[in-house]
């Protein structure tokens, strides 16, 4: 009896000690004002819900609901706001797996964290919430559902559990119908049919890209918006938002800009403005006489058409250039900012200042010239970036001579080169082509092909360039020396007559050597195009957006999986839909910078075509390029035929991080392929990609099967690898390499002078002129530079690879050992640059513009630092 007693007592002692709770709020614009009542006013209630006991309802079963208590207690800390929560034990419910919260109040709050402490048999529990929440009647059945950061696989949820779970991923599918509000957290896709302006003429029309096999492209996010005034015409094209209603976009609300980065967007937004577009209105102020923001789109619009009006003046020198940095360069001050400032119905012009301190008006000196002004243009320094610059994952093996193309005969004619043994016979040391060939000395920049179905509608424009090819030798040094390029332009008979290609090889003075110097700005402004249109954002950006949609609506919360690919998604569903807003749209920023102009998507969607997600792989992509081959005996399974490639060698070591913490991530949750093939919400997850979000191609045959834990793990290594590390490494470049206008000009406006004329004397004599009147003209390289600079930034809450934005992401300590050890790996990483660095025998880690490589650096400070490697594409 005595024994029973002291049961007794023990239970009535764990009844008494009431489960502590702590809930988190971020503070923003809104939230100080309405403290009080949340507290006072009983506006907020929460309810526990039971992992361990259920209850029949009309529904099914359910977790068994503690009762409903409300805040008390506002504490208020640096950022955040800390309301205390009583929960009452009369009636038990044992470990809590989620809890239930309604907003009665009439504005929205964003939760951060719930900390229970007390809690029976377990101590402390956290929930990581990071969501904002509306009030309840936006909800359909008026709550919203956390859930604890345990982890489950789908037949392992606890009973109580599944009903929310499953009723939690409805939620986020919705029914693909309708206008998607601020409010909703509805994840579904769309093709690019949101890209043009109808209503202003055909020139803003671009064709729909997605949906069909002649313009495939990866899916976007749905927004619902009604179709464009001009329905009748263009029947399927997506009406679009005002300019200044950019930042306002839909995305599901969880996938928007912190407070912190939305500021950082603000300044930047008055930079790219103020020093790019304004000082080029000067010119047309007097014909404005309505500062309406209706009005002051169509100046901006206006000001688009007339980039290349003479409100700003050439430059005539490479000294000129350099003023762009020295703070020489004049840009008058806009009285149209001033005027424009208080008209604006939202704070675009009001954040002066970044997070970073930096001042607004002023352009940094990109890394290319900060040591060395003029390295840029030596031959080894331009071979260089094709192995550790900003677009290092184009370079092939050349494994044929001379090149071949791919494209239709009947279409196109012969492109095939026309470069011969005589071009470059005297530049390979000593080597014959076959002998190169067959040391595998020989490589080839060929964006040849990709180019030349558009090459004729882009000369068309104020653009005038060439397709080209640019084979290189690999020297005993280690390095790349270009030794032909070729220029190529459609035939004057017609596509079906080929083309016609000069050929130009290394000279160093007089006009043979400017030609040098512009046969290599062209392969330049190929290769900026290229970079920007299919490594950057097609192969980036574009290509991820339909794994985060797929993710958010076919895997829990609560799966493993999603728990490790969920930090590699923040900020892209944001950073996209203002892409396709302000950047890739008609007439946008990206349209008016580099070359292809407003054939931009379309030669994007054309390479998509050729994308393989397999081939995204880094192994896969360098064998693929016949830059490496196959080798089971070294590290990472692949041995370079470059041994200096410092994009290359570097992402190995980061592959090969990230794909040691996901095989040891998986192994902790599957323990056999058949616990993978057993799981269904994994299978709906990859079906969903394949067919819905890539489903223009999803009759590939190169899709994975999602059968065995190997192909899960190569699979999540990829997402990883393409989000982080591959975008890092073609993304935070754009400045130090690009920012320097002559090293990485985005588009030329005349073709070669022809010898005879006065624009060939002018090759001898006055040679940095003839260049920059070849290259991007004053206004647009302002334009152009403002805006790599923003893209090139890292923000003040960047979250980097290796790193994770709260300690309590996981319950599951296995997991939490296994990451600690992924971290430990990425500072020897870390290490291994920092040595090759110093390494003067690796003579592409530097170049002679003494800038070392670090692009895969994996951590970083905040702003312009040519390193680290956040978790996602973030910018």
């Amino acid at each position: 009896m005595a024994d029973v007693d002291v049961d007794r007592r023990k239970r009535m002692k764990v009844h008494d000690s009431k489960v502590k709770g702590a809930l988190v709020l971020t503070n923003h614009h809104s939230l100080t004002a309405i403290t009080d009542e949340l507290v006072f006013g009983r506006k907020v209630s929460v309810q526990l819900i039971s992992a361990d006991y259920s209850e029949s309802t009309g529904m099914g079963l359910r977790g068994k609901l503690g009762k409903e208590t409300h805040l008390k207690n506002w504490l208020r800390l640096e950022g955040d706001s800390t309301f205390e929560l009583d929960f009452d034990s009369e009636d038990e419910i044992g470990v809590p797996g989620a809890f239930l919260i309604i907003n009665r109040h009439h504005k929205e709050f964003y939760l951060k964290t719930l900390t229970l402490t007390h809690v029976p048999n377990v101590g402390q529990l956290h929930f990581i919430c990071n969501s904002w929440v509306y009030p309840e009647e936006h909800y359909n059945n008026r709550y919203r559902v956390f859930f604890s950061n345990q982890t489950y696989l789908p037949g392992r949820t606890p009973e109580g559990l599944r009903h929310y779970r499953e009723e939690e991923l409805e939620e986020l599918r919705g029914n693909g119908t309708g206008k998607r509000e601020e409010w909703d957290r509805i994840y579904d896709y769309d093709v690019y049919n949101d890209l043009s302006e109808p209503e202003q003429g055909s020139e803003m029309v671009r064709p729909i890209f997605g949906g069909t096999i002649d313009r495939p492209y990866p899916r976007r996010c749905r927004t619902g918006r009604p179709p464009s005034k001009t329905g009748e015409i263009y029947p399927n094209m997506e009406s679009r938002i005002g300019i200044f209603e950019s930042l306002n976009i839909y995305v599901p609300k969880d996938e928007r800009f912190s407070d912190l980065k939305m500021k950082d967007v603000y300044a930047y937004g008055v930079k790219l403005v103020s020093q790019g577009l304004l000082p080029g209105f000067e010119s047309l102020i007097d014909k404005i006489k309505d500062l309406a923001v209706g009005t002051l789109e169509n100046v901006l619009k206006h000001k688009f058409e007339s980039m290349s009006s003479n409100t700003f003046n050439e430059f005539s020198s490479f000294e000129e250039v350099l003023k762009l940095y020295q703070g020489g360069l004049t840009i008058p001050k806009s009285s149209f900012l001033e005027g424009i400032r208080e008209k604006i119905p939202f704070e675009f012009f009001r954040e002066l200042w970044r997070s970073d301190g930096e001042h607004l008006l002023k352009f940094p000196v990109p890394q290319v010239i900060k040591e060395d002004n003029s390295a840029w243009r030596t031959d080894e320094e331009f071979g260089r970036e094709l192995l550790a610059g900003i677009c290092p994952v184009v370079i092939r093996r050349l494994q044929e001579f001379p090149p071949t193309s791919t494209l239709d005969r009947m279409k196109f004619g012969n492109q095939n080169s026309t470069i011969t043994e005589d071009h470059i016979k005297d530049h390979l040391d000593g080597y014959s082509v076959w002998e190169a060939l067959k040391n595998n000395r020989l490589f080839i920049l060929d964006h040849h092909d990709p180019l030349m179905p558009y090459l004729r509608g882009i000369n068309e424009t104020t653009t005038k360039t060439y397709a080209t090819r640019t084979i290189c030798f690999l020297k005993n040094n280690g390095t790349l020396k270009p030794v032909a390029i070729e220029l190529s332009l459609p035939h004057p008979d017609g596509d079906e007559a080929g083309v016609i290609s000069t050929v130009h090889t290394p000279a160093s003075d007089g006009a043979k050597g400017t030609i040098w110097l512009l046969a290599k700005a062209y392969a330049n402004v190929n290769d900026s195009g290229y970079h920007q249109l299919v490594c950057h954002w097609l192969q980036t950006h574009a290509t991820i957006e339909p794994f985060i949609i797929a993710t958010n609506r076919q895997l829990s919360v609560l799966h493993p999986i999603h728990k490790l690919l969920h930090p590699h998604f923040r900020d892209t569903m944001n950073i996209n839909a203002l892409s396709r807003q302000t950047l890739i749209c008609a007439g946008g920023l990206l349209e008016k910078t580099v070359f292809p102009d407003k054939y931009a998507l379309a030669m994007s969607s054309n390479m998509y075509k050729k994308w393989d997600f397999t081939k995204q792989a880094l192994p896969a992509d360098l064998i693929d390029r016949g830059v490496a081959v196959e080798d089971p005996n070294s590290p990472h399974g692949v041995r370079l035929l470059i041994e200096d490639y410092p994009f290359a060698v570097d992402g190995l070591e980061i592959w090969s991080a990230i794909k040691s913490w996901v095989k040891d991530y998986v192994f902790i949750y599957y323990k056999n392929d058949e616990e993978i093939q057993n799981d269904s919400e994994l299978k709906a997850w990859w079906d969903e990609v394949r067919t819905k979000g890539h489903g223009d191609l999803k009759h590939e045959p190169w899709w994975p099967m999602m059968r065995t834990r190997d192909e899960l793990i190569q699979s999540c290594t990829t997402i990883i690898w393409v989000a982080s590390a591959l975008h890092a490494a073609v993304n935070f470049g754009q400045y130090p390499y690009g920012g320097y206008l002559p090293n990485r000009p985005a588009m030329s406006r005349r073709l070669l002078p022809e010898e005879g004329t006065d624009d060939y004397v002018e090759l001898a004599e006055y040679p940095e002129k003839a260049f920059l009147k070849t290259v991007t003209p004053q206004l647009q390289s302002i334009l152009g530079i403002s805006l790599i600079e923003i893209l090139s930034r890292h923000s003040a809450d960047e979250v980097y690879l290796g790193e994770r934005d709260t300690l309590e992401w996981t319950a599951d300590e296995q997991a939490v050992k296994a990451f600690e050890k992924f971290g430990a790996s990425l500072r020897k990483v870390e290490q291994k640059i920092d040595a090759m660095n110093r390494d003067g025998t690796l003579r592409n880690r530097t170049g002679p513009a003494q800038m070392p490589y670090t692009l895969l650096y994996p951590s970083s400070g905040i702003g312009l630092t040519g390193r680290g490697i956040p978790n996602s594409v973030s910018i």
